[in-house]
């Protein structure tokens, strides 16, 4: 590069951090050392590696270790309750943060980072829909600033960037539970009123992803939008299929179709328009990642800039171990979208032909696949049945059952039947076709039986978007009153009755029992829960 060339970069690198230094001047940030904004994730990467956040694998990929959080830490989440928020967001589900506690967090957490380097990130939520949220991250760690790069969407000029929600990311905050009304040093306080997330104690990066999903779940429905915690793909001749499911169900895994194009794996909008992705990139979970069953997702996870966390890695020769759980079951790879082969550009496709809920049943009585009436997916969604796998929050170390509403109840603002009658609505609308996939165990519970088979599982998944399980004949299930396929081709029969997986029926029958009677208990919970 010539002397002129240097200079005019010089002065454009100058001119654009006065800009955005005077930005976050005016929002409280004031005294921070260099200002890394907007920057390409080649320099973050390069910036990760010299300031000793992150390790450089042989193959490109940025592995990090987020201390002692590996998960979410749900008790640890508050949103600010104001006269705004006080009669919409449901109480009984997040845990309130007085204003005045808001502002003293953020006024300490924005004195912790004077002198600090930071790194800003001017992104878009819903990138390809009407509903983009403009989203500006203020981290203090590079590779922080590069998740979110890689799930959300650059924008496209600097300058006019006008943010309407705000993220101030500093793992090495402790906050004062006595000062800040919280539970712990760790915090992730959200005002959905101004648009404001700070979060402090932890370094997980899915905080950020999932603050951003809490607040699109408050401002969305208003818009006649129902956000979805699923993944998406759509067919050669435009079928769109939705999948429901908590991480850890295989949500990622399903939609993520060497025959049929991706569109999202996690986050979701439908529209009148129909489904957009809410990010821009994937957010993998990769314990045991086998490069033969899922190899978009494998070759993804080993490319230049790619996030690995908490994903073992040979200090010798550098290779990545997706075999290694000692630091968490939960490790995680975050890459953008178009590092999957069949990813769809333009992150949207129609209105759903088919819904199915994903469930990874710990007991091991419900069958591998279930075909549902309008009323059974909405109790099924209102319920969300399935169990927290390990790592995937603090302090879970082995699967659990558990009900989550709508699949994704840490990260629901508003009560549960606002969202379910908006998937009702959208149901009947498009005539959607709704179906249930157990991903969990068979022939006992977790700790007799065994998982489902992936191969299994797309087996079923095949059956179901070719139309063969439609014309299946089909059995009522005594205990959940689902249609279950009696035979299908190629697949033993006894498979799809869980009960003859048992080798005791009658212990199934038990167990099955006392499981639907749950069920019972926590839709009729629900149905109480005001709107």
């Amino acid at each position: 590069m010539n002397s002129f060339v240097q200079i005019k970069s010089a002065e454009l690198e100058l001119g654009y951090n006065s800009v955005i230094r005077s930005e976050l001047s005016q929002a409280g940030l004031r005294w921070l050392g260099q200002i890394s904004w907007n920057e390409a994730a080649w320099r973050l990467v390069q910036k990760s590696i010299a300031r000793d956040e992150a390790k450089l694998s042989p193959t490109g990929a940025l592995v990090v270790e987020t201390g002692d959080h590996t998960g979410r830490s749900p008790k640890d989440k508050y949103i600010v309750l104001d006269d705004e928020t006080a009669a919409h967001v449901w109480w009984d589900n997040n845990k309130p943060m007085s204003p005045a506690h808001f502002e003293t967090l953020k006024r300490d957490m924005q004195t912790h980072a004077r002198m600090k380097d930071v790194f800003v990130q001017d992104l878009l939520a819903c990138p390809a829909a009407a509903q983009q949220l403009p989203v500006r991250l203020v981290a203090e760690e590079a590779w922080a600033a590069l998740f979110l790069q890689h799930l959300l969407k650059a924008a496209q000029s600097s300058t006019r960037f006008k943010p309407e929600l705000t993220i101030l990311c500093m793992p090495s905050f402790k906050a004062d539970p006595e000062r800040h009304g919280t539970a712990s040093e760790t915090v992730i306080a959200i005002d959905l009123t101004r648009g404001e997330v700070l979060i402090g104690g932890t370094a997980y990066a899915g905080e950020m992803k999932k603050a951003v999903f809490t607040v699109l779940n408050y401002l969305l429905p208003k818009r006649d939008v129902l956000p979805m915690h699923c993944s998406a793909n759509v067919g050669d001749t435009g079928d769109t299929a939705i999948f429901f499911g908590l991480s850890g169900t295989g949500k990622t895994t399903l939609s993520a179709d060497p025959i049929r194009t991706l569109i999202g794996d996690d986050e979701h909008g439908w529209g009148n328009d129909g489904v957009f992705n809410i990010e821009h990139g994937c957010y993998a979970k990769v314990i045991n990642l086998d490069p033969k069953a899922e190899p978009d997702i494998h070759h993804a996870s080993l490319d230049f800039g790619t996030v690995l966390e908490n994903v073992g890695m040979d200090l010798n020769s550098g290779a990545v171990d997706f075999s290694d759980g000692s630091r968490t079951e939960n490790t995680r790879s975050a890459y953008p979208l178009h590092k999957i082969k069949n990813a769809k550009p333009a992150f949207m496709a129609g209105a759903p032909n088919i819904l199915i809920m994903l469930t990874a049943d710990a007991f091991g009585v419900l069958p591998p696949v279930a075909v549902l009436d309008a009323n059974q997916a909405m109790e099924q969604f209102l319920i969300g049945y399935t169990a927290k796998l390990a790592g995937t929050e603090r302090g879970v170390t082995e699967p659990e059952a558990t009900f989550s509403t709508c699949f994704g109840a840490p990260f629901l603002p508003r009560a549960p039947q606002v969202y379910a009658d908006l998937l009702r609505t959208k149901i009947n609308q498009n005539d959607t076709r709704c179906y249930m996939l157990n991903t969990g165990w068979t022939g006992g519970a977790y700790s007799t039986g065994k998982r489902m088979s992936l191969a299994v599982t797309r087996r079923l998944l095949a059956a179901i978007f070719s139309g063969e399980i439609d014309k299946a004949e089909k059995r009522v299930d005594e205990h959940f009153g689902f249609n279950v396929p009696m035979s299908l081709h190629d697949l033993d029969e006894r498979l799809l009755n869980p009960r003859s997986a048992w080798a005791d029926g009658v212990a199934y029958d038990e167990t099955a029992k006392a499981l639907s009677l749950k069920f019972t208990a926590a839709l009729k919970k629900l149905k109480t829960a005001a709107h």
